[in-house]
C-alpha cells in the first residue's frame, strides 16, 4: 500500500501557502505516495469527513498566483484538548494517513508535535475504545511531521524568512511610497502601523526600504524617557534642511523601555502637539497578508514545500518533527521543538524587557539593519570625526540600468566623507563630468528605479584611462565606488590592472553588483534581479488570464543575455510548464518532446501551455521560430502567441529586497574604503562585493577573470541551477513523468 500524507494549512492565512500546498502534493505524488488535503486547519482534522479528502496532481494546477489557503485555514480550541486530538487521530487513521506537512505558525507546529507525541496513546485508547481495530493501529504505528513556517511577521527561528513576510513588505512599501507623494504634496506628517506582533521586522525593513524618517520597534526601544523630543528635533531639523513630509513606521508592537505601549494616536498627538503639523494615522491592516505572492515567495514556498514532502515521506519512527526552512539559499533541516523553544525564549525576553537579549536572537542581519537605518533617518549626516581624515570619494553607476543602483548610492552619501556623484558611469569620468552631493540631494532616491546619476555600458581603453586619471587628479579623488554590471566589473578591472602605469588608480577600488540578469561573480544575488523577477511574474499572470481563456500556448521570451537566473526562476513562480537555458541548450528532441506533452495536453482539456525562453538560449532556435514550430504542429489543438517582455523588466521601483540589499552592501562597501585607504597600492584594495553564503564578503578583482566565462559573461558557478530538477519535476504533465525524461546535464 502507497504511503498516505496529509498537507494542512493553520493559523494566520500567509501569501505563498498555496505554491508551498502545489509543491508538496506534486512532490509526494512524484514519490508514488497518495495526498489528501485537510481543509480548514486542525478543526477540520477534528471533523473529519468532507474535511480530509484526496488531492491528484491536476488539482493543483493554477494556484501558484493565488494569495490565501485553498485549503482554508482556522484556528482550532478543541484541537488543544486530549479529546479533540483524539477525534483528529481517528480521522487520520481512518483515511490511513501517517504523515504531516503543517504550514503555520509556531502555535500550529507545536500541536502537530504534541499530536506526534501522543500518538501512540491516542490509537491505543482509540482500540480501547472500538472505534479503530487493533491491525490499523499496528500499521500506523507512529506519525512523522514536517512542519513550514506560513507568517507574514517572519518571527520564527529556524529560518530566515518565513512563507508570506516578503509579500507583506511588498504592501507595506507599496503603501508607504503612495503615502509619501500625497504627504510630500501637502507637507505633511504621516504615522503609518504595521503588522508583525512582536516582531519588528516589517516596520524594521519596510522603514529601511522606503526611506522612513522614524521608526519604532519592539526589539529595540528608544534609549530616553525623553524620546519624543529626540524624534520631533530629527524630523524638524530635515524640514529645515529641504524634506516635504515626515513618515513615522509603527509596529503593532512597539513599546517603550517600561514595556508600556506606543501607539499610532499616541505619536500623532506627539507630532501635533511638538511640531505643530497636520498629522495622519495609516493602519495597513489585512491589506498586508493580502493579493498576489511574490516572486520570493512563490519560490521559497516551492522549495520548502518540495523538501518537506520529501522528509515526511522518508522519515522514520524514531525521527523527530522537524521545520523545513530557508538559510542563504539553502534548504535547511531543524527540529521543530528547537526552533519553537527558541522562538519561546525570544518572547520571554520581550516579556521581561530584555531587549538586547531580544536583538541578538533576531540574528546579525537584523541588528545590522537597524544600525544602517539608524544613520539614514538622520537629518543630516554624521559630522566629520576629530583628527579622521575625510575620503573624497568618486560613486558611479555603470553597465546596464538596475532598479535599486539609487538606493545603493543613496547611503553612500554619510559617515562624514566627501561623495562625488559621476554621472554617466565611465563616460563622466572621461569627461570630466563630475558633482559633490549633499545629503538632501539623494533624499526620496531609495524607492525610484533607474539611475539618477545616469549609467553607460562604456568600458575605458586607450587616451581614456589618461583621461580618467587626469580626471581622479583634478577632483582628488581617493576612492571609486562603482554600482553597477558587467561593463562596470571590466571597467574596474581595467583600471585596476592599469596601475603601474597610472599612479591616481592606486586608490580603493569596490564594485557592487547591480545587475538584473544577475550574472555578477562574488555574489549570489545582485542588485535588480530580485524587481526583474517580480515584473516578469505580474505579466506572466496576466498573460496566463488571458490564455487560459482561447486554448493557447505562450511563449515568453526574458533577458539575461547568457544567463538563465531570470528565466528559471520565473518558471518556478509562474509554474510554466518548459524552460529553455543557454546552460542547458536546445535540441529538436527537446522540441519534438514538447509539442507531444502540448498535444496530449490539450487533447485531454487542458487550456493552457505558458514555456519561457531565455533570450540567448539557442541563436537558430529562437522564439519566432518556435512559435512557427508550436503552431504548425499543434494544428486546430492550440494557438500560439509570443509575448517578448524587453526593457520593462529593467523599470519600476526596486522591490523591497532590491532596496535592502542595495543599502546593505553600499554600507558594507563604504566600510571596505575605509579600510583600505592609503593601501590603495594593495591588490586587497580593489574588489567586489556581494553575498555568498548569505554573508557579505568581497573578492578581489583579480580574481575576477577566473571566476567568469568570458565568453557567455557569466560566473562559472551558478548557485541556482541546483534547482532546475525541482523545477522541472513540478512542471510535468503528471507524477512521474519527468523520469522518463533524459537527464539533465550535471553542471
Amino acid at each position: 500500500m502507497p504511503k498516505r500524507l496529509g498537507v494542512l494549512t493553520s493559523g494566520g492565512d500567509a501569501q505563498g501557502m498555496n505554491a508551498a500546498i502545489r509543491a508538496t502534493v506534486r512532490a509526494a505524488l512524484d514519490q508514488g505516495a497518495e495526498v489528501f488535503g485537510i481543509y480548514e486547519g486542525y478543526q477540520g482534522m477534528i471533523d473529519g469527513g468532507k474535511y480530509i479528502r484526496q488531492v491528484e496532481w491536476a488539482a493543483t494546477g493554477g494556484i501558484l498566483q493565488r494569495g490565501g489557503t485553498i485549503l482554508g485555514t482556522a484556528r482550532s480550541a478543541e484541537f488543544r484538548t486530549r479529546e479533540g486530538r483524539l477525534k483528529a487521530v481517528r480521522n487520520l487513521l481512518q483515511h490511513g494517513i501517517d504523515r504531516l506537512v503543517v504550514i503555520g505558525g509556531d502555535g500550529s507546529l507545536t500541536g502537530a508535535n504534541l499530536l506526534r507525541q501522543e500518538w501512540k496513546e491516542l490509537c491505543q485508547e482509540l482500540v480501547a475504545a472500538g472505534e479503530i481495530e487493533q491491525a490499523l493501529a499496528d500499521a500506523h504505528p507512529y506519525l512523522t511531521i514536517a512542519g513550514l513556517v506560513g507568517s507574514i511577521d517572519n518571527d520564527m527561528f529556524g529560518t530566515d524568512m518565513t512563507i508570506g513576510a516578503d509579500s507583506a513588505l511588498h504592501r507595506i512599501t507599496d503603501a508607504i511610497d503612495a503615502i509619501t507623494s500625497t504627504a510630500a504634496s501637502h507637507q505633511r506628517a504621516f504615522v503609518v502601523e504595521v503588522m508583525g506582533r512582536n516582531c519588528g521586522y516589517l516596520a524594521l525593513m519596510s522603514a529601511l526600504a522606503s526611506g522612513a524618517d522614524w521608526v519604532l520597534i519592539p526589539e529595540n526601544p528608544p534609549d530616553l524617557d525623553d524620546w519624543e523630543t529626540k524624534m520631533c528635533d530629527i524630523l524638524r531639523e530635515g524640514r529645515k534642511n529641504g524634506r516635504r513630509d515626515s513618515i513615522v513606521v509603527v509596529a503593532e508592537g512597539a513599546q517603550d523601555r517600561r514595556g508600556n505601549p506606543i501607539t499610532c494616536d499616541q505619536v500623532k498627538q506627539v507630532l501635533e502637539t511638538k511640531l505643530d503639523e497636520d498629522v495622519r494615522v495609516t493602519v495597513l491592516g489585512h491589506v498586508q497578508r493580502g493579493g498576489a505572492p511574490s516572486a520570493y515567495d512563490r519560490v521559497l514556498s516551492t522549495l520548502v514545500g518540495a523538501a518537506a514532502a520529501n522528509i515526511a515521506l522518508g522519515a522514520g519512527e524514531n525521527d523527530e518533527s522537524v521545520l523545513v526552512g530557508i538559510h542563504h539559499n539553502k534548504i535547511t533541516v531543524l527540529p521543530l521543538m528547537e526552533c519553537v523553544d527558541k522562538t519561546h525564549e525570544l518572547n520571554a525576553a520581550m516579556r521581561g524587557l530584555d531587549f538586547l537579549k531580544a536583538m541578538e536572537l533576531r540574528g546579525k542581519n537584523f541588528q545590522e539593519s537597524f544600525r544602517t537605518l539608524r544613520t539614514l533617518i538622520r537629518s543630516m549626516p554624521h559630522p566629520p570625526v576629530p583628527g579622521k581624515e575625510r575620503i573624497r570619494f568618486a560613486v558611479l553607476n555603470a553597465g546596464g540600468p538596475a532598479p535599486g543602483m539609487n538606493a545603493a548610492v543613496r547611503l553612500a552619501v554619510d559617515k562624514g566623507h566627501i561623495p562625488v556623484g559621476v554621472y554617466r558611469g565611465m563616460r563622466g569620468l572621461i569627461t570630466d563630468n563630475l558633482q559633490e552631493m549633499e545629503w538632501m540631494s539623494v533624499s526620496g532616491w531609495a524607492p525610484t528605479g533607474g539611475s539618477e546619476l545616469g549609467t553607460s555600458r562604456k568600458v575605458p581603453s586607450g587616451g581614456d584611462l589618461y583621461a580618467i586619471a587626469k580626471t581622479l587628479e583634478k577632483h582628488g579623488i581617493d576612492a571609486i565606488l562603482m554600482v553597477g554590471g558587467w561593463a562596470g566589473y571590466q571597467s574596474m578591472l581595467r583600471l585596476y590592472q592599469e596601475r603601474a602605469n597610472f599612479p591616481a588608480f592606486n586608490i580603493p577600488l569596490i564594485c557592487v553588483p547591480a545587475s538584473i540578469n544577475n550574472n555578477l561573480p562574488g555574489s549570489e544575488l545582485s542588485i535588480g534581479a530580485d524587481t526583474a523577477l517580480n515584473s516578469i511574474v505580474e505579466v506572466v499572470d496576466k498573460i496566463k488570464q488571458s490564455a487560459v481563456a482561447s486554448n493557447r500556448c505562450c511563449i515568453v521570451e526574458v533577458m539575461g543575455r547568457y544567463c538563465g537566473y531570470l528565466a528559471l526562476m520565473s518558471s518556478i513562480a509562474t509554474g510554466a510548464e518548459r524552460v529553455y537555458l543557454h546552460e542547458e541548450g536546445v535540441t529538436l528532441k527537446d522540441l519534438q518532446r514538447d509539442i507531444d506533452m502540448l498535444k496530449e495536453g490539450f487533447e485531454h482539456g487542458k487550456r493552457l501551455g505558458l514555456m519561457i525562453r531565455n533570450e540567448n538560449a539557442n541563436q537558430l532556435y529562437t522564439t519566432p521560430f518556435l512559435s512557427a514550430l508550436f503552431e504548425e504542429e499543434g494544428g486546430s489543438l492550440f494557438d500560439v502567441r509570443i509575448s517578448v517582455l524587453g526593457h520593462l523588466q529593467q523599470g519600476g521601483d526596486p522591490t523591497p529586497y532590491d532596496r535592502i540589499l542595495a543599502t546593505r552592501l553600499a554600507s558594507k562597501a563604504i566600510d571596505f574604503i575605509e579600510a583600505h585607504y592609503h593601501k590603495g597600492e594593495t591588490d586587497e584594495s580593489a574588489a567586489s562585493i556581494g553575498l555568498l553564503s548569505g554573508d557579505v564578503q568581497f573578492t578581489s578583482l583579480y580574481e575576477i577573470p577566473r571566476l567568469m566565462d568570458e565568453k557567455t559573461q557569466r560566473p562559472k558557478e551558478q548557485w541556482w541551477m541546483g534547482l532546475r530538477p525541482i523545477a522541472k519535476m513540478l512542471a510535468q504533465p503528471g507524477p512521474g513523468f519527468h523520469n522518463l525524461q533524459p537527464r539533465i546535464p550535471n553542471l
